[in-house]
């Protein structure tokens, strides 16, 4: 089959279309043919070496497709079903094996290239509202990047929690997606700092150290920043007695592992976000699919912030 390896991290240049052989399902694992792979700034922080992986690997960490073999003692899928996963290493491929555990049913009336565009994110969007801060009617929300696939979805989150969401972009362009999405205020990265100062419940942050001082000051007493990213760049070490002259502040820097530990919450969370996007209450925007053999475009268009949306490859 054709996947992307590397083979050493760096940049753009060391993701290799080449041919490798079938994987074989083992035992509690499935063969799935791969429709499409979402790109994510993980997949970049795997390629960089900033999360470090044993090389050679098969980069690309969600994914759709149809289950094509089953391996021994499988019991909860079978060939033909339409599945999905996330923080599944090796979707950059046309097929991969998947543990049985990790896979949850695609909804028939879903196509399966937007279930591979909403897994990771459309989780981690889930459990930022739901979960890590619990949006309630009327708080008070500060979303970075909102025209991106994250910020959009979490923009949408948002607002179906009955929140007043102010969305930061970087263009005229993006804001008229933010606004689109249901962003109430849409501001330039420059304008937070005196706009928006001790207004925030919550913040949502996935860019990291270019955002996080204004970031925190957004925030009013008892105010939580998740801090979910670092497209900009790792936040430096500070002074955490800085969070009580602050106001009590939380600070926390979750991932969607641990909000999906257990089958029962993986589960409740993707039943939910495809279900939404099925029935057409959650808008999934995919910027552009690309062949497979152009992940290194890909990763530029993403790195180069030329993106809005969802990226995908499709093999």
């Amino acid at each position: 089959m054709r996947a992307i390896v590397i083979t050493t991290p760096g940049g753009s240049s060391v993701l290799d279309h080449a041919e490798v052989p079938d994987p074989v399902p083992g035992e509690g694992e499935a063969l799935v043919e791969v429709a499409a792979s979402g790109v994510n700034f993980i997949d970049v922080y795997h390629r960089e070496g900033r999360y470090p992986l044993a090389t050679p690997f098969v980069p690309g960490s969600e994914g759709a497709g149809t289950v094509s073999a089953t391996g021994p003692g499988v019991t909860e899928v079978a060939v033909g079903d339409r599945v999905a996963w996330a923080n599944v290493l090796g979707s950059y491929a046309e097929k991969q094996v998947v543990p049985t555990e990790k896979l949850v049913p695609v909804p028939d009336p879903l196509e399966l290239d937007l279930a591979a565009a909403v897994m990771l994110q459309g989780m981690t969007a889930h459990y930022l509202t739901h979960s890590t801060y619990a949006i309630q009617p009327d708080d008070v929300v500060l979303i970075h990047a909102a025209a991106g696939g994250m910020g959009l979805l979490l923009t949408q989150m948002a607002k179906t929690r009955g929140a007043h969401v102010i969305a930061t972009v970087s263009s005229e362009a993006k804001g008229k997606l933010a606004r689109a999405a249901g962003a109430d205020e849409v501001l330039r990265y420059a304008d937070v700092a005196a706009d928006v100062r001790k207004r925030c419940h919550v913040v949502y942050d996935g860019v990291g150290a270019t955002t996080f001082e204004d970031s925190l000051a957004a925030l009013r007493p008892r105010g939580v920043l998740a801090l979910y990213g670092a497209a900009s760049g790792p936040v430096p070490p500070f002074d955490l007695q800085r969070l009580n002259a602050a106001g009590s502040l939380f600070v926390t820097r979750p991932t969607l592992g641990h909000y999906v530990a257990t089958r029962p919450e993986l589960l409740e969370r993707a039943e939910d976000v495809l279900g939404w996007v099925a029935d057409g209450s959650l808008d999934v925007a995919v910027w552009k699919r690309y062949p497979l053999a152009e992940a290194r475009q890909a990763h530029d268009d993403l790195e180069g912030r030329r993106t809005t949306g969802k990226l995908l490859l499709i093999p």
